[in-house]
């Protein structure tokens, strides 16, 4: 692997720990929350927006754009980085879960996975080898092993399959990755394997072995969870890889990033997350608070002068109250689900900022137990008007 990579740990207080990821791009201090830009863009906000947040990395979907602009055009343009004029440390995720969530639309098989595109209806083939090559294409400093995914409620039978093909992807991944580097000069990059296995412990338990025994790694990935799995089984997941996963890498959680599963994650060993729901959620009225969720259209806001979040340092909560946000989602006014979304992505980062800091001072047990106490009981949080 490459040397630009380097993973440093300064604090540890049980499995949470406070450290550093170093990239070709700069480093990233952890834990972290990775906004996403899904086609190279946070939706709806500009990288300038995106970095004021407090955000080190993002996210991008090799998927994506691979079908629209196309990795080769991305590539000609600068690469990920320069073509979205983020220019930090970036992740591009395979696409796994994309081609997970076209359902009827796609067939795998032990080659790799034949889907229609839902933009023109074309048939593509993406294997393994197809995901290195796009994400050499991309350029992000930690690219992805492409990964079977399965339904959270899906049989051990299934589980296990899907956890097997893609222990045998991953190794068709890093040969073709090392066929790449060492055909032409490109970007420096490392590959994150995706610990796979369902809810069953023996399952995720082997996942990890395999990984383990099928490379040194700069850091690994924890994925299939988010996918309809209750959220204890989620935190289950955690606490059966967290002693089985090499302490000197970081851990990168897949596609998890509510605000209490946020903190509950830092608490069992995890440093990288991802989401789209700050962006998503705000997009939609719903507004992160330590409260709960908070829907802005609900009729209590209409007269309120106080911002969303007393002492919030974003732009939304610097600069307007309840009450006039309330009144542009009425009026359906584009700007209230950029401040939302600003605001939901700004909540985020500064949550793992201040989770940092409670790991360095050593406070990060009671400050966590004091924060999720607050959150899960002061209101309902409103997770069931997620929509796409």
């Amino acid at each position: 692997m490459h040397a630009p990579f380097t993973f440093t740990i300064s604090h540890e207080q049980g499995s949470a720990r406070a450290g550093v990821f170093t990239t070709p791009h700069g480093p990233v201090e952890t834990p972290a929350f990775m906004p996403v830009a899904t086609h190279g863009t946070v939706r709806g906000l500009t990288m300038d927006e995106v970095r004021a947040t407090g955000a080190q990395m993002v996210l991008a979907n090799a998927l994506h754009l691979y079908l629209r602009p196309g990795d080769d055009e991305v590539r000609d343009a600068g690469r990920v980085q320069e073509f979205s004029r983020w220019r930090g440390p970036m992740l591009t995720d395979s696409g796994g879960f994309q081609v997970f969530s076209l359902a009827k639309q796609r067939t795998v098989s032990e080659e790799g996975v034949q889907f229609r595109s839902p933009l023109e209806g074309a048939m593509h083939d993406y294997t393994p080898e197809k995901a290195m090559q796009v994400q050499r294409n991309l350029g992000a400093d930690v690219i992805m092993q492409l990964d079977e995914l399965i339904a959270g409620d899906a049989d051990r039978t299934v589980a296990r399959a899907a956890m097997e093909r893609s222990l045998r992807w991953l190794d068709r991944c890093v040969d073709e990755l090392a066929r790449l580097e060492a055909s032409e000069p490109g970007p420096v990059q490392t590959l994150f394997p995706i610990v796979q296995g369902g809810t069953d412990a023996e399952l995720r338990r082997a996942s990890v072995a395999g990984i383990l025994g099928a490379g040194d790694w700069q850091g690994i990935a924890i994925g299939g969870v988010s996918v309809g799995e209750p959220t204890a089984e989620l935190y289950k997941v955690l606490e059966t890889v967290d002693p089985l996963m090499p302490r000197t890498k970081p851990r990168y959680l897949m596609g998890v990033g509510h605000p209490d599963n946020l903190i509950e994650g830092i608490r069992r060993g995890v440093d990288l997350f991802d989401c789209v729901a700050p962006t998503r959620l705000g997009r939609h009225g719903t507004a992160f608070t330590p409260d709960g969720h908070e829907q802005i259209r609900r009729s209590g806001n209409r007269a309120s002068r106080h911002p969303l979040v007393e002492g919030c340092g974003c732009p939304c909560c610097t600069a307007y109250d309840r009450g006039y946000m309330r009144h542009l989602f009425v009026s359906q006014e584009m700007l209230g689900p950029r401040l939302l979304a600003l605001h939901n992505v700004w909540f985020l980062t500064r949550l793992a900022m201040q989770a940092r800091a409670a790991i360095r001072e050593g406070s990060f047990d009671g400050w966590s137990e004091e924060w999720l106490g607050r959150y899960t009981t002061s209101s309902v949080t409103e997770r069931g008007i997620v929509v796409s």
